[in-house]
């Protein structure tokens, strides 16, 4: 989530709205204070609301771990897991190094 301060938006309005079409979250502070969110507006918005859709993003971003963000969408984990899932957010996310780690593990 990139940051924006209330002075950048007149010089970098450009940036924020590119954030937007592209589906990421801006965060707009004043004086270091986090002010407002600006959420993109698509489908999963619409059908889902506000909260929901936040939760998503911010989990998607890493911002929000899987149980925080079904905490603030106000879903059950599974729920939750089926929602990300409804709009290709992955509910694992291993890099190579990471998965190869796992299994490396797992094995007897």
């Amino acid at each position: 989530m990139e940051s924006f301060s209330v002075r950048d938006l007149r010089e970098r309005t450009g940036d924020l709205v590119r954030n937007a079409e592209a589906g990421r979250l801006s965060l707009v502070a004043k004086h270091g204070h986090p002010l407002f969110v600006a959420v993109p507006l698509d489908e999963h918005l619409l059908e889902s609301g506000i909260t929901i859709t936040l939760a998503c993003r911010l989990f998607a971003e890493r911002a929000l771990s899987l149980g925080k963000a079904a905490r603030l969408a106000g879903l059950s984990p599974q729920s939750f897991i089926e929602q990300i899932g409804s709009m290709g957010i992955p509910a694992v996310d291993y890099d190579a190094t990471d998965l190869d780690d796992e299994l490396t593990r797992l094995r007897p």
